[in-house]
């Protein structure tokens, strides 16, 4: 039979698979009225109407919550108007009305929790005298333990032949096939006397039917699963469905493409050689696609001895039939491994789990325990914003390292200039207030904008970083000194420019420049005031400052992409900062009382130009350096895609990377 509907709404129609046909009273067919009787009383879940969001609210775990909507679909026997008659009910009603009917017929006297050995539940229902156990569990343990099978042709429980339990195995293989998760449901009469439930009790159970529930993954999920395969994110999905049902669902979000176009690197070569040699040992492929050593069960990762465990966590995909431990074990091996480990969890029993691991996401819907033992809380429930969440980490840490950048560069700069006329015996090149105008006003808001980047186009197409990796690397620092070099070497420059080369200026020679504490006055064709009151070189270098600060700001949109890929306009809060920094140092030039403050004088166009070309080779220098950087990179990337000699590995240190689990 298919059952139509979606979500915890109690509407919906059952109708037979083969005809299409819907069945106008499913309660009156044996096997259907059972398996709703069972859904009630084997279940602690319950539902609710939500008058303010017009929806039906569950209360308890998402499998039962479906067995409890499935028994309201099916209605109630005896009534020729059954389940038409049930929309007569209000809402708030009708969230539970079976439910309470069942709960009425039969008193709950004993009920046997699930547990990792049995796979089941079993509850005894009494009634008019008679007593019944009624089980639910994985198809695998109740088909087990079933002697007889309930039939709609003859009303009565038959026994299961070899055939028959052959059909049922197959059938239910089918629905975890197509990714649903698969229940069976169970029941024989008991003494009217027994009031406990043994293990030993549940045997020679009467087979009532088979319970798919479809729970898709959303349509993101695939999406973000390739973006972490690019990032050299690995995931793996930890679940306790069954394995073929694990298995179906990896596949449609994609861990079973370990060497597709979104593959890292890394991925793909140990996806490439552990398929070949599968294939050449002759290994069965199980579920679907999923070779032996990319799947495993919590029973398999029991039974494995220590190494053979520890190989399994770095290369399964899928980790199906787990229980709580299992989790904290995963974390333990991967974290042995120098991995970042990232594990999400709802349940109370996955507190451990969450705080052992680096980072732990316990679901908004998740219990108090879970939450209070993550790290972070994800409030949709949706592995997509995790993705989300690693890529706008990325780019704060890209934000910070630039907003580092430009300080370091530019404060280097200002160290350089001020050093350099020192050493070579210059005049002083800018004043104290100078300097405080340029740190103070010009640096500050062009540095806060940096905040405002947009992440690289690749940002999540590198491996990640490692914890210990610093802020500022030895390359980094590099970059940081060429850059500030050329700040200082350029504020310097234009000073002397003006001394020696600008038309407007002394036209004096080097020799006199730097000897102008042994100046004359009167010996010169200049006065030598020019060397103390003449504010004109120190306005061009201040000037030279603050414009090469602007073009450094620039350079700072991205770490390693060039200007012609991430253009101004990404970043306007940026390009506005420097406008208003610019219009600040303009009015300090041609405002008297502001220019006579701070010791400078209007620039001539001819002054400016000089300023202008003195500047703007920063953006090329910066550039040079961008691109050494990035031509590093991909030598680096052709490496990780195995164009290594024979012999040589890539070291797990340097592997390293963040796994994530799906629950």
């Amino acid at each position: 039979y298919k059952v139509t509907g979606n979500g915890c709404a109690p509407e919906g129609d059952i109708s037979e698979v083969l005809t299409e046909k819907v069945v106008d009273r499913p309660a009156n067919l044996p096997t259907i009225l059972h398996l709703a009787i069972c859904s009630s009383l084997c279940n602690d879940s319950s539902l609710s109407y939500n008058g303010n969001t017009h929806s039906f609210d569950k209360i308890g775990e998402s499998t039962e919550v479906a067995l409890r909507v499935l028994a309201e679909k099916i209605g109630l026997p005896g009534f020729n108007d059954m389940p038409r008659a049930l929309t007569y009910l209000s809402l708030e009603e009708r969230a539970n009305h079976c439910a309470t009917y069942w709960r009425g017929q039969f008193e709950r006297v004993s009920t046997l929790e699930f547990d990792r050995d049995r796979k089941m539940m079993s509850v005894i229902g009494k009634r008019k005298g008679q007593s019944i156990l009624f089980t639910k569990g994985s198809p695998e343990a109740v088909l087990l333990r079933c002697t007889r099978v309930l039939t709609n042709s003859k009303g009565i429980a038959e026994p299961i032949s070899t055939q028959v339990r052959d059909a049922l195995t197959e059938k239910y293989r089918t629905y975890a096939r197509k990714s649903l998760r698969v229940l069976a449901l169970a029941m024989r009469p008991i003494s009217s006397d027994q009031c406990h439930i043994s293990p030993s009790d549940e045997t020679g159970l009467t087979f009532l039917g088979f319970c798919g529930m479809l729970d898709p993954p959303r349509p993101e999920v695939k999406r973000a699963v390739d973006v972490c395969r690019g990032a050299g994110i690995r995931v793996v999905m930890v679940t306790g469905d069954n394995k073929l049902t694990a298995e179906a669902i990896a596949k449609q979000i994609g861990l079973d493409d370990y060497g597709g176009s979104g593959s890292h690197p890394t991925t793909s070569i140990l996806a490439r050689k552990m398929t070949a040699k599968a294939a050449a040992a002759g290994l069965p492929m199980t579920g679907i696609m999923f070779p032996p050593d990319r799947s495993y069960e919590g029973l398999e990762f029991d039974e494995m001895d220590g190494q053979t465990r520890s190989n399994a966590a770095l290369s399964m995909s899928v980790f199906s039939r787990v229980e709580p431990l299992h989790k904290t074990r995963l974390v333990e091996l991967l974290k042995a491994h120098d991995q970042v480990v990232a594990m999400t969890g709802d349940g109370v029993n996955d507190a451990p789990a969450l705080r052992l691991a680096d980072i732990g996401i316990a679901m908004g819907s998740g219990t108090a325990v879970a939450k209070n033992a993550a790290d972070m809380v994800l409030a949709d429930d949706n592995f997509s914003t995790i993705v989300t969440a690693v890529a706008e980490g990325r780019g704060i840490f890209n934000n910070t390292k630039q907003f580092v950048r430009y300080m370091v560069s530019s404060n280097i700069g200002e160290v350089v200039c001020i050093f350099i006329a020192a050493a070579l015996g210059l005049p002083e090149t800018l004043c104290p207030v100078q300097l405080l105008w340029v740190n103070l006003v010009t640096d500050g808001l062009p540095a806060t904008a940096l905040g405002f980047n947009k992440p690289d186009q690749d940002i999540m197409q590198r491996r990640p970083r490692r914890p210990d990796e610093p802020i500022v690397d030895r390359w980094l620092f590099v970059r940081y000194i060429v850059v500030g070099i050329y700040v200082g070497v350029v504020t310097v420059g234009g000073f002397v420019w003006w001394y020696m080369f600008h038309s407007g200026g002394p036209l004096m020679t080097w020799h006199q420049l730097t000897s102008f504490t042994e100046c004359v006055e009167g010996v010169e064709k200049y006065s030598c005031d020019i060397f103390w009151k003449n504010r004109g070189p120190s306005t061009v270098s201040m000037t030279i400052l603050v414009v090469v600060e602007m073009f450094n700001a620039l350079n700072a949109l991205s770490e390693n992409e060039s200007l012609l890929s991430q253009s101004p306009s990404s970043n306007p809060w940026l390009v506005g900062a420097i406008a208003i920094s610019l219009l600040l140092h303009v009015a300090i030039l041609y405002v008297p009382w502001l220019a006579t403050i701070f010791s400078v004088t209007p620039l001539s166009s001819h002054e400016w130009c000089a300023v202008f070309w003195l500047s703007v080779p920063v953006i090329l220098v910066d550039e040079t350096l961008k691109f050494a950087t990035r031509s590093g990179q991909t030598a680096r990337h052709t490496m990780w895609e195995g164009k290594l000699p024979p012999g040589h590995r890539v070291s797990m240190k340097h592997r390293n990377r963040c796994w994530f689990s799906i629950i």
